[in-house]
């Protein structure tokens, strides 16, 4: 039976950026980390879907009532 060779996967594990660079275990953990968050992302942007539509319109109103300008009603909607 042969044997994993943990040694080589470590040493070839490495994430090099201009900030840091991490090698081995460190490294490992770090893609599993970023992994999770992206797919906690993911979720959180599915789950909130259906109301960005109407935030996105309320923040357009709101940006225009802060400049000044007057729109198809010329003030807010309460």
């Amino acid at each position: 039976m042969a044997r994993p060779l943990l040694a080589r996967i470590l040493r070839d594990s490495s994430i090099r950026t201009p900030a840091f660079r991490a090698t081995g275990v460190p490294a490992i953990l770090l893609g599993s980390a970023a992994i999770v968050a992206a797919a906690g992302v993911s979720r959180a942007l599915v789950t909130a879907a259906p109301s960005f539509a109407a935030a996105l319109h309320e923040a357009t109103k709101l940006v225009r009532a802060v400049r000044g300008e007057r729109g198809d009603q010329g003030r807010l909607s309460g």
